[in-house]
């Protein structure tokens, strides 16, 4: 099949203002976006003859308005649909906001999707979570131009779960998506109907995003490179696209499908009267039985499904789910104020406005405004899962490695930026294989990606933490975590040639074009040089395209005790997952089935700044 060159990433650059393109005139950063190169586009996808669907939708994306704060409405972009054929509840709006209607679909439904593009840009847009042929799962080969038309056909494959669609165009997907391009998707199955969960009024989707808008109400975002190396923060919650968002609910049980649709911003979710949160689901559904916790970790593009009952709670009472304090999920000297312990003072005063990362805010109340006496009953089970073990994996001694590698303007996967066809030999998956797959910080731990995946039965330095699923005594040796840092870059791999930029209170020599996975070495210690001069060293929300995972073990280094005790009674590691949130100085082993559907399937850093600075790979599935 024929492809052309999509020129959208070079119209977004020169689109982006004086002050980023100031920026970019350092020679290390362009040097750092240009290693991604250009990406191939393919022929916009036609309807088949002979798919016959039960669903089908016509989903428009195009530029538009909204009153979201008082006076001048908006600008946005948005997701509109229209039901050509199907159920009526397929499509469901969200009254008054910016994000695209609900689309509700059934396990075993037969969907096309026409996606009309009526932008003045190119887009394409991205099923995050559901189990598709890979030329409909939204890669960036399949961006379409203003006033093209791509058609999706394919089976609903998943299990009962919410799921996310948002734009996935390549080096633009976090401006899109923060500008407001992005909505849910549920999926109903049999299993879960059984269980009579709440319904209708009952089941609300609340999903949380972070902006930041100027004195005429518009939307702001990304000012300057910090933006994108820390990720971009507003300063004001949205939720379901309204601030100071109020939900009226009777004294009952609901159901809230929870989303984290921030481009970058990580939630610690917690009620202001230290009730606990009643986990009943994750990214891919249902968990085996309810879990209680004193809050949950919820970083970009996880989902979490809460039981939040009512019951007994006077009219009139009101509850509030807050974002705790918490620490560690970004460098030390970067940030304007975070978590309890003080860790981001001063620095270079990141976000030193009303929401710094990790601080202690409202998301939404809670309002109980009529009284029942009617409300179903939490369920003591939910669903079976099938649980991958060691012995299921084609790989149980040599994990597939997914290297985190952090920079002044270069953040990458397995010591490479993204780049079309640049598959190296550990992202080949043989089709219908269970594979055995580690995520770890690649600095700090003396060998690569590779190195890794050899040494994966050497002894952690570190604490284990077994998912309940099966303990197992693998890891890695981690060493200078949450060190001062900085980077030494053998740029376009000419060392010895004045390539290498000191940074910092640490070296790390990045060998961005070997063909391993690895390329860091740690340097020893010299004196501050000049630069940013950080703490390589932060939290990724790790997604991986395709079929669902489940997370194995995590490891944490020893001296990333301190920050990790304000997070680690977060994680809900029971269930299908397709996002993990990987912290400093942690190791997630976790189990991916590769079935079904041979191509190319990404993964990436859904900070979304982060995966369109680089931080994005792709599985060849052969």
């Amino acid at each position: 099949m024929s492809y052309s060159f999509n020129k959208s990433r070079r119209r977004f650059f020169a689109q982006s203002g004086a002050g980023l393109m100031a920026w970019a005139a350092t020679p290390a950063w362009l040097r750092a976006m240009e290693n991604m190169g250009e990406m191939p586009t393919m022929p916009p996808r036609k309807a088949s003859a002979n798919f016959h669907p039960d669903v089908e939708l016509d989903l428009i994306c195009k530029p538009s308005s909204v009153a979201i704060l008082p006076g001048q409405p908006t600008r946005v972009q948005q997701y509109f649909a229209k039901l050509v054929k199907g159920p009526a509840q397929t499509l469901t709006e969200i009254p008054g906001s910016y994000l695209g209607p609900v689309l509700r679909f059934e396990k075993g439904q037969k969907i096309r999707i026409n996606l009309h593009n009526q932008l003045n840009e190119p887009s394409i847009t991205h099923w995050h979570g559901l189990h598709v042929p890979a030329e409909v799962d939204g890669h960036p080969l399949y961006t379409i131009d203003s006033g093209q038309v791509f058609v999706y056909e394919f089976e609903m494959l998943n299990r009962a779960s919410m799921n996310i669609y948002h734009p996935h165009p390549h080096n633009t997907t976090a401006k899109q998506v923060y500008h407001g391009l992005a909505g849910a998707i549920l999926v109903n199955d049999d299993e879960e109907r059984r269980l009579e969960l709440p319904g209708g009024e009952y089941e609300v989707p609340i999903v949380i995003q972070d902006r930041k808008f100027d004195a005429n109400n518009q939307l702001q975002y990304v000012h300057a490179m910090h933006d994108r190396m820390m990720g971009f923060y507003g300063d004001r919650i949205l939720v379901n696209g309204r601030p100071d968002f109020q939900l009226d609910v009777a004294s009952r049980a609901y159901r809230f499908r929870v989303l984290n649709g921030s481009t970058a911003r990580i939630y610690k979710l917690a009620w202001d009267d230290k009730s606990p949160v009643t986990v009943i689901g994750t990214d891919g559904g249902l968990l085996e039985a309810p879990v209680n916790k004193p809050y949950v970790m919820l970083a970009p593009g996880e989902r979490l499904d809460i039981w939040a009952d009512f019951s007994g709670r006077k009219v009139g009472s009101q509850l509030v789910l807050r974002s705790r304090s918490f620490s560690g999920v970004l460098p030390g000297m970067m940030g304007g104020g975070q978590g309890e312990h003080g860790r981001m003072g001063g620095g270079m005063g990141m976000h030193g406005s009303a929401l710094p990362v990790g601080s202690d805010y409202p998301i939404f109340t809670v309002k109980v405004t009529r009284q029942v006496s009617d409300s179903p009953k939490l369920p003591n089970s939910l669903a079976q899962i099938h649980h991958y073990g060691l012995s299921d994996t084609v790989n149980p001694g040599k994990p597939v490695p997914i290297a985190i590698s952090e920079g002044p303007m270069r953040m990458v996967l397995n010591g490479r930026p993204y780049a079309y066809n640049d598959i190296l030999p550990s992202e080949r998956i043989p089709l219908n294989t269970v594979q055995l797959m580690e995520i770890f910080h690649a600095h700090g731990g003396g060998h690569g990606a590779n190195g890794a995946a050899e040494h994966g039965g050497k002894e952690s330095a570190g604490v284990k933490h077994n998912s309940g699923m099966q303990a197992e005594s693998g890891g890695h040796r981690m060493g200078g975590m949450g060190m001062m840092s900085g980077m030494r870059h053998d740029d376009d791999n000419k060392q010895g040639e004045g390539g290498h930029r000191r940074m910092g209170m640490m070296g790390m020599r990045h060998g961005g074009d070997s063909d391993d996975a690895g390329g860091h070495q740690m340097g020893g210690m010299g004196g501050m040089g000049g630069g940013m001069g950080m703490m390589m060293s932060m939290a990724h929300p790790i997604h991986l395209h395709g079929q669902y995972f489940q997370i194995l073990s995590r490891t944490i280094a020893t001296n990333s005790g301190e920050d990790y005790a304000t997070v680690k009674d977060g994680f809900i590691e029971g269930g299908w997952k397709d996002t993990v949130l990987v912290m400093p100085g942690e190791r997630v082993k976790i189990i991916k089935p590769f079935q079904d559907f041979k191509g190319l399937f990404m993964y990436h850093c859904h900070n979304l700044e982060h995966e369109d600075m680089g931080m994005m790979r792709d599985f060849l599935v052969v």
